[in-house]
């Protein structure tokens, strides 16, 4: 599986903003310096009081299709 690391800072209330669907696609620049966008809501299990905070792996198979994401810092 292909995995891409991107660092987040979102606060509580722009996450909950793109949530509700004002924005439903986060963008993001990935560590390796490539552009990405997915949905907002597979960080929904990392939302806390203070937004979704860190370093997040997210795989995806060869076609792109997106398989899971995971806190690593």
């Amino acid at each position: 599986m292909k995995s891409i690391l991107v660092d987040l800072h979102i606060s509580a209330d722009k996450y909950i903003l793109m949530y509700q669907g004002v924005a439903q696609n986060v963008f993001a620049h990935a560590l390796d310096g490539r552009s990405v966008q997915f949905p907002a809501k597979i960080l929904k299990p990392f939302l806390l009081k203070d937004g979704v905070k860190g370093r997040f792996r997210i795989t995806f198979d060869d076609q792109g299709k997106y398989k899971g994401i995971d806190k690593i810092k």
